[in-house]
């Protein structure tokens, strides 16, 4: 007992060990949030943290580095006062570490088709899209507070499903105001990417990330479309 109760005055190291591929971040585990004074903090290659102190955010690092942890809590006097009466010291520092590194090959797609109206056959058209995207992180502070909140961990697949959805919404917006031929579609693929992305990317902005790639890599018509088409063609033709 009493050896446990010293070890816990030891200054400590704090690090995001071994993060998995899908992390975009993690807040470090610590008994109710009491960090020791004099606590190393060493942030790696492709990593930053978010210093939340007393339920205010004191300060983000963004730079590979050790740090040095000066925090009020007095782990002794805490320690004893929590034997002696058993509650939780009031000054609380939580770490959240979060991913600096790009984050790359995002796959996307359109659950429903994307409906719009053909600008030469002036008929109804649905569209199937997939594609994919990179992005990396520019505004932690804005991204923690505004969209992810105090979760303890949020992974590349929960920002995917936002970005996709916004993303998914300007993309159908686009579509019904430009009515892209359906003959010229595939071979107007890179422009129509282009459109997308200066679309895009205020999603990306309002996020507090920054895309850093973005393709449309496939294109797909629903069966009655292909048919609908396929029938203006002939009757054109025989004319």
């Amino acid at each position: 007992m009493l050896k446990k109760f010293f070890n816990k005055q030891l200054a400590s190291v704090i690090e995001w060990k071994d993060p998995q591929q899908n992390d975009l971040l993690y807040k470090f585990p610590s008994t109710h949030d009491e960090i020791k004074d004099a606590s190393k903090l060493i942030l790696a290659p492709g990593q930053g943290c978010v210093l939340v102190y007393e339920g205010k955010i004191t300060d983000v690092l963004t730079e590979a580095n050790m740090y040095n942890l000066v925090t009020d809590n007095h782990p002794f006097i805490t320690s004893l006062i929590k034997i002696r009466q058993n509650f939780e010291s009031e000054h609380k520092l939580k770490i959240y570490f979060f991913r600096t590194a790009e984050v790359v090959n995002q796959y996307w797609g359109t659950a429903s088709p994307i409906k719009y109206i053909d600008s030469s056959y002036n008929l109804p058209i649905e569209l199937g899209l997939n594609g994919n995207f990179s992005y990396k992180i520019t505004q932690p502070k804005f991204l923690f507070t505004e969209i992810i909140g105090s979760q303890e961990s949020y992974t590349t697949e929960d920002m995917k499903q936002v970005i996709t959805e916004r993303m998914i919404s300007q993309i159908r917006s686009l579509f019904a105001q430009k009515k892209y031929a359906y003959n010229t579609i595939d071979a107007e693929l890179t422009n129509i990417t282009q459109e997308a992305l200066d679309q895009v990317k205020t999603d990306f902005d309002s996020l507090g990330l920054l895309i850093t790639n973005y393709n449309i890599t496939g294109t797909q018509f629903d069966d009655e479309t292909v048919e609908r088409i396929g029938r203006i063609a002939d009757i054109t033709t025989d004319t």
